[in-house]
């Protein structure tokens, strides 16, 4: 696949799983070998299309109305980097963190890795997590004197 054939699959799994929810395109798009690592959580590692499609349900179950905007998507060869803003309502826990009912932005960054014509690696290179908790009111922001 060219580099632009790439870029339209991320395209495609933006819009259809995270913006609409149809997590069984993961079946059609990545790799039974697929894995995922998170800079943040280097211990939490995803494997095949299964748990990449689970990971889609949580978040959406914590965010109903979660919200992807591509901001930029840069591919070259078999690597896809795309930079997002994803926008959504908190109405389910978050970890231990309860539903505030609030309406949160926050960004990302995902490198992604194609073999064969399929998604088989994303690098979870950030998280805008600390903008995130302030946002529900678990962390003060930065200077903060309460």
């Amino acid at each position: 696949m060219t580099a632009e054939e790439n870029k339209a699959v991320i395209r495609r799994w933006i819009e259809e799983a995270w913006n609409e929810g149809n997590v069984n395109i993961a079946d059609e798009i990545y790799s039974r070998d697929y894995t995922a690592k998170d800079v943040d959580d280097p211990n939490k590692i995803l494997h095949g299309p299964e748990d990449i499609k689970k990971s889609v349900i949580v978040m959406r179950a914590v965010f109903p109305d979660i919200h992807f905007t591509i901001d930029h998507l840069i591919a070259e060869g078999e690597k896809v980097v795309g930079a997002f803003t994803i926008t959504g309502t908190h109405k389910g826990d978050f970890g231990s963190i309860a539903a505030t009912g609030k309406k949160v932005t926050f960004t990302a960054v995902d490198i992604w890795r194609f073999e064969g014509g399929k998604i088989a690696q994303r690098y979870i290179a950030s998280v805008d997590r600390l903008g995130l908790l302030q946002q529900f009111g678990a962390v003060p922001p930065i200077g903060s004197t309460t």
